[in-house]
């Protein structure tokens, strides 16, 4: 049996910048309203032309993560992309990374747990490394979400939390268990499905020939829907509760995190968990107010900025966590 730990990574955001003042020009809103509610002050949004999409993003956050990694593409034995945006319906992004990078046939998996895409797609590559069925796995965390929200007043509430980008991870076999990936942890309660949803285009629901005859412009069933007050408190009980759960699987306490990378959903929701774990600024990482809420995308990205800026160490005690849509969630605790 073998850990895995991750050797390489990599991110990519357009170069669009969206402050606040910018959409207070599209709805009704402010930069302080935004700001006191979320702590998003800016995001990055695809242009339409600019050749950006879920994949081409994640294909690039993958170049420089394999890079970093120091090995070759075709050492890489398997793809895992995690996104609620796929550039089609079917198939997903996984195979069009493999062949945007010219890899060798390997498997490509693609994960669709939204905000906590990332950490489950981490635990399965984890497992695959474990098991010694693949030696390196590139995992990914990309979305596009601008090109899909209400940029009116009646989406106010959602479409000024999520921005787009993309980040990677190189993941690679590690003999020494007391390093890399300690442990994982994943969870559900489809009870609260709709409280974060998407419904259209939806078979179980929606069929396209039914959207397609109705041909309703007032049909918001397209457009993210978020009861967020429900969300936002069973977010910080779920959050707390798997972050416990990992430390204590593997004997560690609150004081030994060096480094928290907690999904970006909204700032508030982090400074709590901080505040109840003890932790200073320097233990807990947040990028989302520049950023926004990149659902998959955004642990990677945060964990890329933390190391590129020098605040994750070899020896240190990295914890992920995600809540979101599903209501899904988990934790990644690993020892850099």
């Amino acid at each position: 049996m073998y850990n895995s730990k991750i050797i390489g990574l990599g991110k990519y955001v357009p170069d669009n910048v969206v402050t606040n003042d910018d959409l207070s020009k599209l709805m009704d809103t402010n930069d302080a309203w935004i700001t006191e509610r979320t702590g998003i002050k800016e995001r990055r949004w695809v242009k339409e032309g600019s050749g950006d999409t879920t994949a081409t993003m994640g294909v690039k956050a993958a170049k420089q993560a394999i890079e970093r990694a120091g090995i070759d593409k075709d050492d890489i034995d398997f793809i895992i992309f995690a996104t609620l945006s796929p550039d089609m319906y079917f198939p997903g992004p996984g195979v069009q990374v493999q062949h945007a990078l010219d890899i060798k046939t390997v498997g490509a998996l693609d994960v669709r747990n939204q905000c906590s895409g990332f950490v489950y797609a981490i635990s399965v590559a984890d497992n695959f490394i474990k098991t010694g069925m693949y030696k390196n796995v590139l995992v990914i965390g990309s979305e596009l979400h601008s090109h899909g929200l209400d940029k009116t007043t009646r989406g106010r509430g959602v479409s000024v939390i999520f921005g787009d980008g993309a980040g990677a991870a190189v993941l690679t076999r590690e003999e020494d268990t007391t390093k890399g990936i300690l442990s994982t942890h994943l969870h559900s309660q489809g009870e609260h499905a709709e409280e974060l949803v998407v419904k259209a285009p939806g078979m179980g629901t929606r069929w396209v020939t039914d959207i397609i005859s109705e041909n309703d412009p007032n049909d918001e069933s397209y457009f993210p829907y978020m009861n967020g007050q429900f969300v936002f408190k069973n977010a910080v009980v779920r959050f707390s509760e798997v972050i416990m759960e990992g430390l204590a699987k593997n004997n560690l306490g609150k004081d030994q995190i060096d480094m928290l990378i907690p999904h970006q959903a909204n700032l508030r929701i982090a400074q709590f968990i901080q505040k109840k774990f003890g932790l200073s600024d320097d233990q807990v990482f947040n990028n989302i107010m520049k950023y926004g809420n990149t659902t998959a995308a955004s642990i990677p990205i945060a964990l890329t900025e933390a190391w590129e800026e020098g605040k994750i160490k070899a020896g240190d005690n990295v914890v992920l966590a995600a809540f979101g849509s599903g209501f899904t969630w988990g934790s990644v605790i690993m020892k850099w």
